[in-house]
């Protein structure tokens, strides 16, 4: 943890030094020095960064994110951002019987996961520096812990049966920020790089991790249910595009 930890807190240095290299032709060329688009969307990978009590029951997680950015001004400035995310904090699978009635002459893959969903809305302010563009906020929303099984068989990749075994959800919030970089237009829409880190508070939470289903004799199952504070720092890579109405920038 401390050594992805120490390599995680070089990146943001790095981008910001590169952000800074594309100012003088970008104040030179015509589609950066237009106003900005009004609508952005981007999609990132995610990785999950337990804290506090959490670091304690699960290890690194990742997933994936999204948002939706909408401007208030013209300069982009000031902004309304949605975003939401899957996030998978471990993943077990083993081979099992199908019925006991007709021993184990059919064999299935039982495999569960634990899972993180992540819905959130609140403002974000923005600092336009020619091709980059550091944005700060935070949101307030929901997040649901999930553990689910299901089956499949060896030769077929589709599940034709599943459960949830356990889940616990509620209110959530978010606070962070990052850097988007400008790298190409495609039809005078820009392209970017979104490098970004938030706090993603969440409270008590109940939640299963990996191994934490019992098989019993009887054919039942015991849990083992942690109880804790469940907050994690997302780390996330992508890529954002902006637009307006019509395709043409404002």
């Amino acid at each position: 943890m401390s050594r992805s930890t120490a390599a995680f807190r070089r990146v943001p240095i790095l981008l910001l030094a590169a952000a800074f290299f594309p100012l003088p032709l970008a104040s030179q060329t015509g589609p950066e020095a237009a106003p900005p688009p009004r609508f952005h969307a981007g999609l990132s990978l995610a990785v999950a960064q337990p804290v506090g009590e959490f670091d304690d029951y699960v290890d690194v997680g990742g997933g994936a994110m999204g948002f939706f950015r909408v401007s208030l001004d013209e300069q982009g400035i000031a902004a309304l951002r949605v975003h939401a995310g899957f996030l998978n904090y471990g993943n077990e699978t083993k081979r099992v019987c199908l019925s006991e009635t007709v021993g184990c002459r059919i064999e299935v893959d039982l495999t569960t996961s634990n899972n993180i969903f992540l819905l959130g809305l609140g403002p974000e302010l923005g600092i336009p520096l020619g091709a980059a563009r550091l944005y700060g906020g935070a949101s307030i929303g929901l997040s649901w812990f999930s553990t689910d099984s299901h089956i499949e068989g060896s030769s077929d990749e589709d599940p034709f049966a599943s459960t949830t075994n356990y889940s616990d959800g509620g209110f959530a919030w978010t606070a962070g920020g990052g850097i988007e970089i400008t790298v190409a237009h495609a039809r005078q829409m820009p392209i970017s790089i979104d490098f970004g880190l938030s706090y993603q508070g969440n409270g008590k939470r109940e939640y299963l991790t990996e191994g934490g289903i019992t098989d019993l004799p009887d054919g039942s199952i015991e849990l083992d249910v942690h109880r804790s504070e469940a907050d994690f720092l997302i780390w996330r890579l992508g890529a954002s595009i902006g637009f307006s109405p019509g395709g043409a920038p404002r």
